[in-house]
């Protein structure tokens, strides 16, 4: 991870600050504000401002439900049957904001996320670090003979050395060509070209960053498909860090996620039927089971 001088000293001088309020605060999350936490070669994630806690969760489904909540006897049970029925409002009641360092290929995954409030670093008014992402020899596999969109088998030798080569040298030759092209000079007439288009050159592996800021109903959704063992490599990086600070933040409500988001299942009405009829003593293979090959082997990859 990388952070400049002047980062460095705004962290600092901002967890030096204290402040006094009427406000609730969440001690776990207080702990994380400002600190930034590495991810990847150069990336990191640092709160910068939040809102609410477990209670307040707690708190909005009392206002909206009134008498509903009655036979809850506690703020944990709530929670729990909030989230297992898949009411969103009162996880809402939270938010928080991010300060995000990310390589471009992942930001644009990341965007996907639409219910956010998001401003990216301007590559037409400021000039991009030399900053690439290159992934440890660990991380690099070929792609995958079953999912059109995952990894296999992992490069070895001769061949994973090559491919780090190339991306190493790919990078560095297109941020040269950058700084070359926005670089004017006085004894030859060259003019700099315009920052808008010389960032055009620039590979997907170059480091952006952004403020994001969104509520814990839709980061919890986020998290839901980001966290997944499914997700690609580098945004599931990014993803378990703010796993770490949501639980801290929420630790009553993170845990009803994990347990009923991250850890559980959703069964199709097939699915179900399927598990009634083998709790019955039948016999159900892919041929009788109505299912699709892609959906039984999902299916046999949770229940076998």
């Amino acid at each position: 991870m990388t952070l400049t001088p002047e980062q460095q000293a705004e962290i600092a001088e901002a967890r030096s600050q204290r402040r006094s309020t009427l406000r609730a605060t969440a001690p776990g999350m207080e702990a994380h504000l400002y600190t930034a936490h590495p991810v990847l070669d150069h990336g990191l994630v640092r709160v910068i401002d939040y809102m609410g806690d477990d209670s307040a969760i707690t708190q909005a489904a009392r206002v909206s439900y009134g008498r509903g909540t009655k036979a809850v006897q506690n703020d944990e049970g709530l929670i729990r049957y909030l989230m297992r029925h898949w009411h969103s409002t009162p996880f809402e009641m939270c938010e928080v904001k991010f300060h995000v360092k990310l390589p471009v290929f992942v930001a644009r995954q990341w965007i996907r996320h639409r219910t956010a409030n998001v401003n990216e670093y301007s590559a037409r008014y400021s000039i991009l670090e030399r900053e690439f992402y290159i992934p440890a020899p660990e991380h690099l596999a070929a792609q995958s003979t079953v999912n059109n969109q995952g990894r296999g088998a992992l490069l070895q030798g001769e061949e994973a050395a090559r491919v780090l080569d190339i991306l190493k040298a790919d990078a560095t030759r297109a941020y040269d060509h950058y700084e070359d092209m926005l670089t004017p000079d006085e004894a030859t007439g060259k003019q700099g070209l315009a920052r808008e288009l010389a960032r055009m050159n620039l590979p997907a592996n170059v480091y952006t960053q952004w403020y994001w800021k969104t509520d814990l109903h839709n980061l919890f959704h986020f998290l839901r498909l980001r966290a997944d063992t499914h997700a690609q490599y580098e945004i599931r990086a990014y993803a378990q860090v703010v796993c770490q600070i949501v639980r801290d933040w929420v630790p009553a409500a993170y845990a009803a996620f994990e347990d009923y988001r991250l850890g559980g299942v959703t069964l199709s009405g097939r699915a179900v039927d399927i598990l009634k009829r083998r709790l019955a003593g039948e016999v159900v293979t892919r041929e009788n089971s109505g299912m699709s090959p892609g959906e039984w082997r999902e299916f046999e990859a949770v229940w076998g």
